[in-house]
């Protein structure tokens, strides 16, 4: 079949540029080539292939205005000293007994206010990981406390890229969707704390029993893991006094505090997230100037391309940031957005989403969702791809009404936002795992990215099967209303993908 060794061939692509370390945005552009290259087999118009790709693209230009703020905001972040005030003030609780739960908790917050999984494992991340292997920590509990930590913000954060990206594809409201997100991911948030606090409980049952909590970590963690604590202990001692080489770079003023805190209240008001950003934007403007003192020219600068501090140990932890940081993520964005015109025009994936239908039928839109953003994140190897590709193949599970947009939003946060960082070859999780040198067993101490989907899916098995009982009960009683069963409609599409014409 065509659509088949189409779809192969773009895979077999993928996985070659990230084996081989190279960026995506090139194999995405032979995507193009490739599924337009379908079309014209399939005797399709190049014009009307490339109205549909272009109607798409620019259909996420609010997105990528949206990325762009998020790029300046996050290197004026580390310029004004804001996260070196916070990442300095919180990992001063850090103690040995308690450096795997409170990794989780920290990262957690941390991704919360910048909305980003790699900038908080890059900051909080890496503290907590030399910290913590400092004190003899399970690298592997570690290393998944911190994975999981770093994507509880980047799900649910309101600066939060994959959250503005399912907004922008579900035409949803974003405070919304965080609040049905915290709502869904409160009891699987809660039993990852419960699993970190045991480790640590068990951690130390270890040390106290006398078999040395080192001794119980390398027993625990042989192999990958051993090499991950080799890694990070030469400089673990180096970073142990976070407060004293922040002050030595930053005016540690509570000032600082003023741009997150900004985020914090405009969110809980409900402010536009564009006018949020630009809030914060302004406020941390105005600490570079009159708090830490620096030039305009060099301002202008770093919010192009970020960044850069002068002390190698603090740009270890806190560069990056700016508009060209935000590139990839862009492109990524907008060549996946020309596939959806594609994809419409040439009718490619109307068999798959078919497919995709009937199995909703039987297991419901949520675990259908669940199943093919799993198989998504394998093939797409990055967080976005999955979600723009989750997204489109599932488009036919919902209806159009406001809470059918909002159960898609509410599936693809829970499902392919989570799921994409647990595939071992995917760059969601291989990136922020490099970054604290942690093992990739680490993937499997990620509580909280498997418990989330999987909750989900009990969940909804169980409102399916109680409302099966209760049909089932109704129909007994009054045979004459029974309704006979009456397929799906089939799939209807649009010019941005593929059109949901019914809920499930």
């Amino acid at each position: 079949m065509l659509e088949a060794g189409t779809m192969l061939l773009f895979c077999a692509v993928l996985f070659a540029s990230v084996a081989l370390g190279w960026s995506i945005i090139p194999a995405l552009f032979v995507g193009v080539l490739l599924f337009m290259g379908y079309g014209l087999v399939r005797r399709c118009s190049l014009r009307a292939m490339a109205s549909r790709a272009a109607g798409s693209v620019r259909s996420a230009g609010t997105v990528v205005v949206a990325f762009v703020l998020i790029g300046v905001l996050t290197s004026l972040w580390r310029a004004s000293g804001t996260i070196a005030f916070i990442v300095a003030h919180s990992t001063a609780v850090i103690h040995a007994a308690t450096v795997i739960p409170l990794s989780f908790l920290l990262c957690s917050a941390m991704s919360v206010l910048v909305g980003s999984s790699f900038a908080s494992a890059a900051t909080m991340g890496t503290i907590c990981m030399s910290l913590g292997l400092s004190m003899q920590a399970n690298p592997v509990m570690l290393g998944g406390a911190i994975l999981a930590g770093v994507y509880v913000g980047d799900r649910c954060s309101p600066v939060s890229t994959s959250a503005l990206l399912v907004k922008q594809l579900t035409h949803t409201n974003l405070f919304n969707t965080i609040a049905r997100m915290l709502s869904t991911g409160a009891v699987p948030f809660v039993l990852s704390c419960v699993v970190y606090v045991a480790a640590a409980v068990v951690e130390w049952l270890c040390a106290s029993g006398g078999s040395g909590f080192g001794a119980a970590s390398a027993a625990a963690t042989a192999g990958s893991a051993g090499s991950a604590r080799a890694a990070v202990s030469t400089n673990a001692s180096s970073i142990t006094d976070i407060g004293g080489l922040f002050s030595s770079a930053f005016d540690l003023h509570w000032l600082t505090l003023v741009p997150a805190l900004l985020v914090i209240v405009l969110a809980l008001l409900r402010v536009d997230v564009r006018l949020l950003m630009l809030a914060s934007i302004a406020a941390s403007v105005a600490v570079c100037v009159g708090v830490q003192h620096m030039e305009w020219a060099e301002l202008l600068r770093l919010l192009i391309f970020g960044y850069h501090a002068q002390n190698p140990q603090v740009a270890a932890l806190l560069d990056g940031g700016g508009i060209l940081s935000m590139l990839t993520v862009m492109a990524t964005v907008c060549i996946s957005s020309a596939y959806a015109g594609i994809f419409a025009e040439t009718r490619m994936l109307a068999r798959l989403q078919q497919v995709i239908e009937m199995l909703g039928h039987r297991i419901g839109a949520c675990g259908a969702t669940m199943i093919t953003a799993t198989c998504a994140a394998a093939l797409a190897c990055n967080q976005t791809l999955t979600i723009m590709i989750t997204h489109q193949l599932c488009g036919g599970l919902y209806g159009d009404d406001e809470s059918e947009r909002s159960a898609q939003a509410i599936d693809l946060e829970d499902s392919a936002v989570v799921i994409a960082p647990l595939i071992p070859w995917s760059i969601a999780g291989a990136v922020p795992l490099a970054t604290i040198n942690a093992p990739t067993l680490s993937l499997a101490a990620a509580t909280f990215l498997y418990l989330l989907p999987l909750s989900r899916m009990l969940a909804s098995a169980v409102r399916r099967r109680s409302g099966f009982r209760t049909r089932h009960r109704s129909q007994n009683q009054n045979p004459g209303l029974a309704i006979p069963h009456r397929p799906k409609p089939m799939l209807h599409m649009f010019a941005h993908g593929f059109h949901p014409k019914s809920g499930d």
